[in-house]
């Protein structure tokens, strides 16, 4: 769908309902001013995100690693971790198997490097999407017995692969399932099964990312080969990159864990990762923030198993050689441009499918098939078709008689369950409360979109979904400035769980008419009481109705954003949304 198309297409694309938290107390903001020595619109942050005392406000601007969970802690740990410290001892091989994401790649670079480290053998894989599947299957059993394992450990994946887990088994190897999914009615009869959601499992964070499970087994490993705790901190940089990749929630021990892996990762020694920071422009020693790794560094990892050969991904994570580096950051570059066409082509033709039998009065959700897809990137299509019209969205590329689907949902609809309640229709499938894969038959493409409509228009009632924006305060243009967007980066990393500060300015007024850029983008000055602000907003063009802003006051929610342009940096507004001024 092209931008004027959009814009001309009010029903098809999902206006948000501004939500503005209740404004903070008075005295509650000058008490942390005075103590903090912090700008008033962060005070009003803390204060209207439940950090009133000074107190709470310092524990959460500088969180300490010492606030870690205890890795023991997790149901299965200290089993697996005795399992694999026994395999280094007796120089036993171990198979770490991930998965081809970013969190399954990290996840199994981190755990075969922290084995090597501990004076160990451990090689890792990862399956072919095309050739293998999503999953522990059988093809990777057998490429673990090729390799002579004695141990083989599943890294975001393996808590529904009960046959391929039988298989390891009855072929010698121990298993050991390191996993954040949600399971299903069965468990594989694996050595240990270490899930935060495992039924049985106590854990207090059941949102860690794959990588942020194999980070607290290798923890275990070390604590029983008596390694110095400190040296965990090394492989920060991995459970960081994953934990934003995968979308997992920022707040508690994976805030702390992602916080000081970015500070890891931005001088990172890590071969590989310095190759593909540098031709995604991301200058080596430079602070890392969250964006970086949602749309630089996590997609060109992804696009390797997307679109070409995860393996590559996988090696360059590996490699300490300079050269082999480069040659495969440039692979990834090269498959990251292929799948953003790839992308652009199949969410063009998935919402003009959609725009000819979409109603959002009457429908609670929508599943959407076509032929040929690549089905590397039907998750980020699904993502693009919840964005536009929010609601819970199946993508399904047909290719023979099995099609390969992906899903993604809306915060109050829980994919995974609405999956299993439609599980008869279904070949396999997996995921969690927000994402989920799956195989189906094409000849039961249509009896499993009657019937996951139905679950949703059963879970979501009659009132149509519609996007919140929460709006965390207000703010005045005479408040903003660079000192407060640098203050702003202590309440980071931002992301799902801590999302960014989103700051409402009222009763704004163009300086000029704004610009459209690129037919998707607006960019403006805005005025207000003697101080003007400069501001971008992205993909505004489909949503905002230029004519019903023109020539009056607006309100205008916006995140800050800094902007270098010939050594100097401003702050500037990312708009957004627009609103005609109450």
């Amino acid at each position: 769908m092209n931008s004027a198309t959009a814009a001309n297409d009010a029903a098809f694309v999902a206006r948000p309902v501004w939500k503005l938290r209740p404004p903070p107390d008075p005295g509650t903001v000058r008490d942390l001013e005075r103590n903090l020595k912090l700008p008033p619109p962060l005070c009003r942050l803390l204060a209207v995100r439940g950090r009133a005392s000074p107190a709470r406000a310092k524990a959460f601007l500088r969180p300490l690693l010492t606030s870690l969970h205890d890795p023991a802690l997790l149901r299965g740990a200290d089993a697996a971790a005795r399992r694999i410290a026994q395999a280094i001892e007796r120089d036993e091989m171990v198979v770490v198997h991930g998965d081809y994401d970013v969190d399954g790649i990290s996840g199994a670079v981190l755990l075969a490097h922290w084995i090597r480290a501990l004076g160990g053998s451990a090689e890792p894989i990862v399956p072919d999407r095309s050739r293998h599947g999503y999953d522990l299957s059988r093809p990777g059993v057998e490429r673990a017995a090729a390799r002579d394992a004695s141990v083989l450990v599943t890294v975001d994946c393996g808590t529904t692969a009960l046959e391929p887990v039988r298989l390891a088994v009855d072929a010698g190897m121990d298993v050991i399932v390191t996993d954040h999914h949600t399971p299903g009615p069965s468990l594989p009869d694996a050595l240990a099964i270490v899930n935060p959601n495992h039924p049985e499992c106590s854990y207090p964070n059941k949102d860690l990312c794959g990588a942020g499970v194999a980070f607290k087994v290798g923890q275990l490993v070390a604590r029983r080969l008596g390694r110095p705790a400190d040296e965990a901190w090394d492989y920060l940089d991995l459970v960081a990159m994953a934990t934003i990749a995968d979308l997992m929630k920022l707040r508690g021990e994976n805030r702390i864990l992602t916080r000081y892996g970015l500070r890891v990762l931005s001088r990172t020694e890590r071969t590989g990762l310095v190759a593909l920071m540098r031709i995604a422009d991301l200058a080596p020693g430079d602070p890392v923030e969250a964006d970086a790794v949602a749309f630089r560094i996590g997609p060109r990892i992804n696009a390797a198993g997307r679109v070409g050969d995860a393996g590559k991904a996988l090696r360059l994570l590996l490699t300490g050689d300079s050269g082999e580096a480069g040659g495969l950051a440039e692979v990834l570059e090269r498959n990251n441009r292929e799948r953003r066409e790839l992308e652009r082509r199949t969410a063009e033709e998935a919402l003009a499918a959609l725009r000819e039998v979409y109603d959002p009065v009457r429908d609670r959700a929508v599943v959407v098939a076509g032929e040929g897809w690549h089905p590397g990137v039907i998750g980020i299509v699904a993502s693009r078709v919840v964005e536009r019209i929010h609601r819970p969205t199946v993508v399904i590329a047909l290719d023979g008689e099995v099609g390969r689907g992906s899903a993604r949902s809306i915060p109050p609809f829980d994919l995974h369950g609405a999956i299993s309640a439609c599980a008869e229709h279904l070949e396999r499938f997996g995921g969690h409360h927000q994402a989920a894969g799956m195989d189906i038959r094409r000849d039961r493409v249509a009896a499993f979109r009657e019937a996951f409509q139905a679950v949703a228009r059963h879970r979501l009632g009659s009132a149509e979904p519609r996007p919140v924006l929460h709006v965390d305060a207000e703010i005045g243009l005479a408040e903003v400035d660079l000192d407060l967007s640098r203050y702003m980066r202590y309440a980071g990393p931002f992301g799902r769980g801590n999302p960014e500060p989103v700051f409402m300015a009222r009763r704004v007024r163009f300086a000029q008419p704004p610009r459209v850029l690129k037919g998707a983008h607006l960019k403006f000055r805005m005025i207000q009481n003697g101080a003007g602000l400069g501001a971008i907003g992205f993909r505004l063009v489909e949503r905002v109705s230029l004519e019903g802003i023109a020539n009056r006051p607006v309100d205008v929610a916006f995140t800050l954003l800094e902007n270098t342009f010939r050594g100097v940096t401003r702050v500037e507004a990312r708009v957004v949304d627009i609103r005609p001024a109450e």
